[in-house]
């Protein structure tokens, strides 16, 4: 959990101490206490019930937001465990806690959440949420805390332009990683003591979610131009350029989808709870933004390609789709699926430039890719292994799957070999055949470095991603692409 960061802005600590702990500091929680949204927390815990839950939300919303949270709260629980909390906030309370100041959690989230948060805590002395009639933000929110303590009986921490009608009703006010708006909005109304500045998440925070270190698998879409001899056309290369920037911009997507529906999964895992999402340094509602843009641009740019890619491409987004939802759940059939993905690409790619592919270069194509797949839960699974032990599940696998999984992914992997190593007598690669011969075994050594690296505990998560950081893995690559580019 990164924590937030101090501005250097001034403290102005009040002149009499004990007047201030005899008054209450009244603690927000969506974005301000916590790191993230509970209302979109919920929703995406829904959907990973089943997208048809969906459909519910417009019956439950014509009662209103406060039974729309209810409703979400009683059928999505979340787990309030592994939210991420605003570290400083989170120590300034514990402090101002020890003084004997009361703390009260007022928050718009449903009552349910809120004691749960405040249960897991152990720090406030009162809740007071939304209860499936009253939607406790803005205004209302304000009226009950002037009901309870008074007109400046209270302090406040606050986060959003909503919190603004509270502020100005507080003695004093206590901002949590506000916008300039909303930092100068609570400035007119309000005596601002201190603010917690988390400030814009970095791009490289937007990048590493959008996963732009994978966008080289992206390469498979000019294998057709490489199987035809026709790398060296500059029509052609362009348009399968434009194709692969299309796809990478649709995977990214995909990427930020599967992110948003794993987001309780990935905080309990002792490396994906540092992801951008899961940890809270992106914002729940800036995914929600950059997610349909992705794919809006990726289909702008493949309108400029044949119709038959944009079809693909959408294939692709529906059977990643599939996947994110539930195929993943399914065991082999999720490492099937990968291996498909992977795999339309190089379809997309002949589809892209109008160069027919070979049926036996897709085969390889899926049985490589299913190999590693399958790899890649093997790593999971090896990773969590010391510390939840013969407990670890990873999906549909256990550890006592391991075994049989590296069986069948190396089992996998020679397949491919021995495809590969068929294609150049099958198809006109007379003239390079040797090539082909000596990058099947090169392939081989590979394989076989990166289930010894998987064993080992040295790949965490995904092996393309170790392999580009893998100085073995980045030497075979450079090999393999000087032989197959080598002009005969």
């Amino acid at each position: 959990m990164a924590l937030l960061k101090d501005t250097g802005v001034p403290h102005h600590a009040p002149a009499d101490a004990s007047r201030t702990s005899s008054v209450p500091l009244a603690v927000d929680l969506d974005g301000t206490l916590l790191r993230t949204d509970t209302l979109l927390e919920s929703l995406f815990a829904l959907a990973r019930g089943g997208a048809s839950r969906l459909l519910l939300l417009p019956l439950w919303l014509r009662h209103g937001r406060a039974h729309l949270k209810q409703r979400l709260a009683e059928c999505a629980p979340l787990d309030v465990k592994t939210l991420p909390v605003s570290g400083e906030l989170l120590e300034h309370l514990r402090a101002q806690r020890r003084a004997g100041r009361r703390l009260i959690l007022v928050t718009g989230a449903d009552q349910r959440i809120a004691h749960a948060v405040a249960d897991e805590l152990g720090l406030f002395d009162a809740v007071l949420a939304s209860d499936g009639t009253l939607n406790l933000t803005a205004e209302r929110k304000r009226d009950r805390l002037v009901a309870e303590f008074g007109e400046r009986g209270f302090d406040y921490v606050g986060n959003s332009a909503r919190d603004v009608p509270v502020l100005a009703a507080a003695r004093r006010a206590l901002l949590v990683a506000p916008s300039p708006r909303v930092a100068a909005a609570a400035r007119r109304v309000a005596q601002v003591e201190r603010v917690f500045a988390l400030g814009a998440p970095p791009l490289s925070a937007y990048l590493g979610a959008m996963r732009v270190q994978h966008w080289l698998k992206n390469l498979l879409l000019l294998v057709p131009l490489l199987a035809a001899h026709r790398l060296h056309d500059p029509a052609m290369l362009s348009r399968a350029l434009l194709a692969a920037f299309s796809f990478s911009l649709a995977a990214s997507g995909v990427y930020l989808l599967n992110d948003l529906l794993d987001l309780p999964a990935d905080r309990r895992h002792p490396h994906k709870r540092q992801r951008a999402l899961a940890s809270g340094r992106i914002p729940i509602a800036h995914a929600l933004v950059l997610l349909p843009a992705l794919w809006i641009a990726a289909a702008l740019l493949g309108a400029a390609l044949p119709a038959r890619f944009v079809a693909s491409l959408g294939v692709y987004a529906a059977l990643m789709l599939g996947y994110s939802a539930r195929l993943k759940d399914i065991a082999i059939v999720d490492a099937l699926v990968l291996a498909a993905g992977y795999t339309l690409r190089i379809l997309a790619g002949s589809l892209a430039v109008r160069v027919a592919v070979s049926p036996w270069l897709l085969v390889c194509s899926m049985a490589l890719f299913f190999g590693l797949a399958l790899l890649k839960r093997y790593a999971e699974l090896v990773a969590l292994r010391p510390e939840l032990g013969a407990q670890a599940r990873v999906r549909a696998y256990r550890v006592a799957d391991a075994t049989l999984i590296a069986a069948l992914g190396l089992a996998s992997g020679c397949v491919a070999v021995a495809l590969l190593a068929l294609y150049p007598i099958v198809e006109p690669w007379d003239h390079a055949r040797w090539r082909v011969w000596l990058v099947s075994v090169l392939l081989l050594f590979w394989i076989g470095h990166m289930w010894l690296m998987a064993d080992r505990g040295m790949i965490h998560d995904d092996p393309v991603a170790y392999a580009l950081r893998d100085r073995v893995s980045r030497v075979f690559g450079l090999i393999v692409a000087a032989l197959l580019l080598t002009q005969t």
